[in-house]
């Protein structure tokens, strides 16, 4: 165990955590776009950065590990300008319609992206629809890295998709660019379950957006376990106007941690294969 010490409070935690652990059993809210407990750290988006006492620099807080005696501020204005800042690069460069969290981190530190010009530019693109099962908008990919970790190592190992290109030029890809019904991909569809923008979304979501019929407030989440095997996978069914319009898995289910094959995620269709009467 180590002890430091967050905005003024001693914490006490495993000596293999990091500075965001810290951060968490301290109550303190740290913001996160590129980080998840189940992946890999990539110290992609900074907007978890703090003031650590004697660095130079700003330290990611999802990536720096916790060592006794270390004094963190989570709060100065140091730190809230470098989130401000960030947070208007992304939302002055991508499309952050449908990323819930961006947007209230926007909100909480004051970040104006119109400063930078009136609509998103830098990633501006068609819209990817190349198969029955998910498109993927990548005029609203932040590079989070989530995606390519969860078809990696931490989750699926696939490797379908990489980061391709430097600098300005840096996106997600298949390899050599080809479709995804010519890639690797097995359509698990982890990478839509971790994408933080909704760059990566279910067809079926998308079409509803389109049609301007899609609306979380009217929709029900009911956990389930899928029937496809014996793994016993937890599956939650978001559910429309009686019709299941995605599915996900509790992160901290202990059996899936998030993640699902393309059964447990797509496979529902035989679900609402309802009679025209009405009968069952």
């Amino acid at each position: 165990m180590v002890e430091l010490t967050i905005d003024g409070a001693a914490v006490t935690v495993a000596d293999d955590a990091t500075i965001l652990d810290a951060c968490k059993r301290a109550g303190v809210e740290t913001p996160t776009l590129c980080y998840l407990e189940t992946l890999t750290p990539v110290n992609a988006c900074r907007v978890c950065v703090v003031e650590l006492q004697g660095s130079r620099v700003l330290v990611p807080a999802c990536a720096r590990r916790a060592e006794s005696g270390m004094v963190v501020q989570t709060d100065t204005p140091r730190v809230r300008t470098s989130r401000k800042v960030v947070l208007e690069f992304l939302a002055s460069s991508v499309d952050l319609s449908t990323a819930p969290d961006a947007q209230r981190y926007c909100e909480r530190y004051g970040a104006d992206p119109l400063r930078y010009g009136a609509a998103p530019q830098t990633v501006a693109q068609p819209v990817k629809i190349d198969n029955a099962l998910y498109v993927r908008d990548y005029a609203k990919c932040i590079l989070c890295y989530k995606c390519v970790e969860a078809c990696g190592t931490d989750a699926q190992n696939t490797f379908a998709i990489a980061v391709a290109g430097r600098g300005f030029d840096a996106h997600i890809s298949t390899e050599y660019d080809v479709p995804l019904p010519d890639s690797a991909c097995v359509y698990c569809g982890n990478c839509i379950g971790v994408c933080p923008t909704g760059a990566l979304m279910f067809s079926s979501e998308h079409e509803l957006r389109e049609r301007g019929e899609w609306d979380e407030q009217m929709q029900t989440q009911t956990d389930t376990i899928c029937s496809y095997c014996g793994v016993g996978c937890t599956l939650t069914l978001h559910v429309q106007h009686n019709e299941i319009v995605k599915v996900t898995s509790p992160i901290e289910n202990s059996v899936t941690s998030g993640h699902l094959c393309v059964k447990g995620r797509f496979g529902y269709q035989y679900v609402q294969n309802r009679p025209e009467d009405g009968s069952s």
